[in-house]
């Protein structure tokens, strides 16, 4: 999908409402033409005119928030990964703005830089790109190349992301609750929004990121094969983070070089996995990042792992609901794995009785990835598995489940690295980590 360049109706507050509340007026009308449309229609017909409009207002979402900067447009790359939020029309339409983003003008970047560090780029540095090493929706990266010789990677954030997030969020929440797109209870909508919200007040604060670097690089000494950037603190500032550089191959490049075979490949989604694993179970603070861009691989068996202002901290009482929810599944518990989807804030309190059989499908759905025998990540198919259970599953039974602000993060996380572990063509059986991990945690309780 083409972007337009950034312009006054996206960079600036005043032009941002202009488009925001533009998009909303126009959905708004397209819900009530249809909702007074569907009165004179049969169920059939209704059902196809729904997802046509679903449809619809997927495309306008993207196509508006593909145009933006700032907190929108990372709501909205949040929520396209949130199938059991938004109806699938809209949420496909929103994967769109996973791709890179459209950089801003390198005079917005050294204007900033000069604000931030209070001088120029050419002077602070031996070398700097103008052209961005990449770009997304808060910040740009740009190569460089300190006095001293190191190579550097510069994130800068664009100016006024910070002022624009409560209406940015305000007007997105608007959106998606028109017509009834949002299948959830006002409290837990509050929930996830204050949850997201939490967290991209934690990632513009680029001095968080560096303490988070930091930390993680620190938990991970005894890994050298997980390579986590250097801070350098003489370049950086609330919204100027530099970084030694730390090259890797990307996803594509895993896929088609001779040099990834497919022990090696194994190795690499294992260690992905007690990374990750490790910073949710010990650390009780985890990478919940996931996108590609975010990882990078070298030949030797070492990961690059970027990007640390998305963390989520993890509280005691959910890492214990995570391991006791999971050992029900291993266990075949029903009665236990409903309790802890009532801890959760999944199950609701109210609707109707659940049947063993309606959780026990989905158990011998969703537990294979983690289970003792090898799974092919390559030719799985549990995405398209899932999609059809979700489809066939009775609307009453649907409507006695819902999002959890406390699960909203981690669960980005798992179905980010799934597709990871697709993309790398693991083949692997997991339960044994996963035992590892549940030992480590509760050692470290």
């Amino acid at each position: 999908m083409a972007r337009d360049k950034p312009s006054f109706r996206t960079t600036t507050q005043a032009g941002r409402l202009l488009r925001l509340t533009g998009m909303t007026t126009s959905i708004a009308s397209r819900v009530a033409g249809h909702s007074v449309k569907r009165l004179f229609q049969s169920d059939e017909a209704r059902q196809k005119d729904r997802e046509k409009l679903m449809r619809h207002i997927g495309r306008e979402v993207a196509s508006t928030l593909g145009e933006m900067k700032g907190a929108v447009m990372k709501v909205g790359q949040i929520a396209s990964q949130m199938q059991d939020l938004l109806p699938p029309e809209i949420a496909d339409a929103l994967s769109v703005l996973q791709k890179a983003s459209a950089p801003m003008p390198f005079s917005v970047i050294r204007r900033q830089i000069k604000r931030e560090l209070g001088d120029e780029p050419a002077t602070l540095f031996a070398e700097f790109s103008e052209q961005p090493f990449a770009a997304a929706s808060i910040g740009q990266v740009h190569r460089a190349r300190l006095q001293d010789g190191r190579d550097v990677v510069v994130k800068v954030q664009y100016p006024a992301v910070k002022e624009s997030i409560d209406s940015d969020m305000r007007h997105l929440r608007r959106i998606l609750k028109l017509g009834g797109l949002l299948k959830v209870e006002e409290a837990t909508l509050d929930a996830i929004f204050r949850e997201i919200r939490d967290q991209l007040e934690e990632e513009l604060d680029y001095r968080q990121e560096a303490d988070n670097l930091r930390q993680f690089r620190a938990f991970h000494a005894d890994e050298p094969w997980l390579v986590i950037p250097d801070v350098i603190d003489s370049h950086s500032s609330d919204r100027v983070l530099t970084l030694t550089f730390e090259p890797g191959d990307d996803l594509d490049t895993v896929r088609t070089s001779d040099a990834y075979d497919q022990p090696l490949r194994n190795l690499l989604g294992e260690r992905i996995f007690d990374a990750i694993g490790r910073q949710m179970f010990v650390l009780r603070a985890v990478h919940c990042d996931p996108h590609p861009g975010n990882f990078a691989y070298r030949p030797d068996g070492s990961i690059v792992m970027y990007d640390f202002g998305a963390i989520k901290r993890m509280e005691e009482e959910d890492i214990a609901a995570f391991r006791d929810l999971t050992q029900a599944a291993y266990e075949d518990d029903i009665p236990q794995l409903e309790q802890v989807l009532y801890r959760l804030g999944i199950r609701k309190t109210q609707g109707p009785d659940i049947s063993h059989e309606f959780y026990a499908r989905w158990v011998d759905l969703l537990l294979p990835p983690f289970g003792a025998e090898p799974f092919d990540f390559a030719n799985s198919r549990l995405h398209l598995r899932l999609a059809k259970q979700t489809r066939d599953t009775p609307w009453r039974y649907l409507e006695s489940f819902q999002p959890s602000a406390r699960t909203l993060l981690v669960n980005r996380v798992l179905g980010g690295h799934y597709w990871t572990m697709v993309n790398l063509g693991v083949v692997a059986a997991f339960r044994p980590n996963v035992e590892r991990l549940f030992e480590a945690s509760q050692a470290n309780a």
